[in-house]
């Protein structure tokens, strides 16, 4: 079945319904159809998040941990939701939207009773419900492998999960208007990847750096999604570095939805 014939469907099942909910459901349910068949996707949303952790584990327990309230568990289980958000979400999605806009999918349903943000929300429902039950998940068994308990301040845990997912599916939303093809998408995601995963805190914890260093380092867009689910896993943060980090992940989402609004292509790039 083609990504044009799933499209097809969805704009019947759409149109079957009156609400933005249904016609939300009814293009989830074709871009789950296509997520299902695509073995690469597959393993970036449930196969590389927990192949990162692993290969993550040694190096972890190895780290001199003492003095900074952190253990093995702290740190390796808070990385293991920031790859789903990046692995999970943000790559796969940078390559579902490119493929959907080559294969003129996403101009086929602009014209029908789909809006917009419908369309952008319907192709990232798949992804971003996957990637919030992994995370559910990980958030339980996790702390029964490492032996850290349930978080001591779920709020923040689950303030910083929705505020990294919604601002992923901006980036990789932004990030796909530079990709030529899906193939290319995968180039395209390195960038914010590897930034990511070498200053956001997922490998090496921002409170181990000198202070002038994690200063800047937190101003990267993951950075105070990071600090959040850290935080609400040992038991919350001063009330004024919670704020912070609030806010500059909130103005990250703001970055992101312009540049979706501003750079955005529903046209193939050719």
């Amino acid at each position: 079945m083609s990504a044009n014939t799933v499209a097809a469907r969805a704009e019947e099942r759409a149109g079957a319904g009156t609400g933005a909910g249904a016609r939300l459901i009814a293009l989830g349910r074709a871009e789950l159809t296509l997520l299902v068949r695509n073995k690469t996707a597959l393993f970036m949303t449930l196969v590389m998040p927990l192949t990162m952790a692993f290969a993550m584990k040694q190096a972890v327990s190895g780290m001199d941990l003492a003095g900074t309230g952190l253990s093995v568990g702290t740190v390796l289980l808070p990385a293991t939701l920031g790859y789903v958000l990046l692995f999970a979400v943000y790559s796969n999605l940078t390559g579902a939207y490119a493929a959907r806009r080559e294969e003129l999918v996403l101009k086929r349903l602009r014209t029908g009773e789909l809006r917009d943000p419908e369309i952008l929300a319907g192709t990232a429902l798949p992804s971003v419900t996957m990637g919030l039950a992994q995370c559910a998940l990980l958030v339980v068994l996790g702390g029964i492998v490492l032996d850290t308990g349930l978080p001591g301040a779920p709020h923040l845990l689950i303030a910083g999960v929705l505020i990294g997912m919604v601002m992923v599916v901006g980036l990789a939303a932004a990030s796909s208007a530079l990709a030529k093809s899906a193939e290319s998408a995968q180039l395209v995601v390195l960038p914010i990847t590897f930034l990511s995963l070498a200053g956001s805190g997922m490998v090496l914890p921002l409170d181990m750096l000198p202070d002038r260093f994690a200063t800047v380092l937190g101003l990267l867009p993951l950075s105070p999604v990071m600090q959040l689910i850290r935080d609400g896993w040992i038991g919350g943060a001063d009330a004024g570095e919670t704020l912070k980090r609030l806010v500059i992940g909130l103005v990250w989402v703001g970055i992101a939805v312009f540049a979706v609004k501003r750079w955005f292509r529903w046209e193939p790039r050719r």
